[in-house]
């Protein structure tokens, strides 16, 4: 009896493509990581270095430097190699650079008979994910990317401080724009089923007092304040990668905010942008639409309009 083992491929093996294996690694998601990079010594450092850990941990999984050419049989490739922006830059000015690197990295995948979904990480993540769904011929379900998933887990820890709660008991999205034009529709936050709103209505002195854009530009800027603490950012990217790959190999059909392909969702087509999607063992299964108010319907649309002119750069 042969059972075929799930494999992962990361390409790039720098921060946060190696806390994405490890986080892989450490959760027990899959049975094979392949860490593939243009410094083969680095991803068979991070390989070696991964292996070592596994008798310390729940499940054995086999993690070894790859090629392009081996992922023919790969359940899910995570895109994590690019160009992180300097100081003063933004995401989106890294775009010519990311986008020459991901053509170097998805045509010979596509080569070897990939025929399984990717995840995007690399930055600006919504036009290189839509960069990716066209150099690949995929179908928009197999190609999606993080998008505002980090986004979405900063916004909801916000708020959490706020009202001293658990993160994971606020049901909310950031979308749009992985970057400045990001928005949060403010009519779907939920905590334990009470709409945020609602409660800030019932607490003017204590709750009623928070100002709703000045979280979202919060959550904007705070890759940029960890950054500027430590260099990048890779832990919290690293989990919402793994997530999306958990919900497909489990088929959880889970509602999560990532960058998909738009052919039609709220009236908008030739974008990757962040809305909340169901994931489960087909990649995208679908696009959550929920109903927003005409003013934060306004600001996605905005956001996408920013994505869109950046993907006409690519020559889409």
């Amino acid at each position: 009896m042969s059972i075929k083992p799930r494999k992962v491929a990361v390409v790039g093996t720098g921060l946060v493509g190696s806390s994405c294996a490890f986080s892989l690694v450490n959760q027990g998601v899959c049975e094979e990581v392949l860490m593939i990079d243009i410094n083969e010594e680095r991803a068979l450092g991070e390989a070696m270095d991964l292996t070592h850990a596994v008798e310390y941990l729940p499940q054995r999984t086999k993690i070894y430097k790859s090629s392009y050419d081996q992922c023919g049989d790969v359940s899910a490739v995570i895109i994590a190699a690019g160009a992180p922006p300097k100081y003063g830059q933004t995401r989106l000015d890294t775009l010519e650079i990311s986008a020459r690197i991901c053509t170097s990295i998805v045509e010979p995948i596509m080569k070897s008979g990939f025929n399984g979904c990717f995840i995007i990480v690399s930055n600006p993540v919504d036009i290189i994910t839509y960069h990716v769904w066209k150099l690949s011929g995929l179908p928009r379900n197999q190609v999606m990317g993080t998008g505002t998933a980090i986004d979405s887990a900063r916004f909801k820890t916000f708020i959490s401080e706020y009202l001293d709660i658990d993160p994971r008991s606020i049901q909310g999205y950031a979308m749009g724009e992985h970057g400045d034009s990001q928005m949060v529709p403010w009519s779907h936050v939920y905590v334990g089923g009470k709409p945020f709103l609602k409660i800030m209505e019932q607490n003017p002195d204590t709750y009623g007092k928070i100002n709703l854009d000045e979280i979202v530009s919060r959550v904007t800027k705070s890759g940029w304040d960890i950054v500027h603490r430590k260099g990048t950012t890779y832990y919290g990217i690293a989990s919402a990668a793994v997530a999306v790959i958990k919900a497909i190999f489990h088929d959880e059909y889970k509602i999560m905010p990532a960058s998909v392909i738009l052919d039609g969702e709220y009236n908008e087509y030739n974008v990757a942008t962040g809305v909340p999607a169901i994931i489960s063992a087909d990649g995208v299964k679908d696009i959550v639409e929920i109903e927003m108010t005409e003013d934060e319907l306004y600001r996605f649309k905005k956001s996408n309009q920013v994505i869109r002119e950046y993907i006409a750069r690519l020559g889409y």
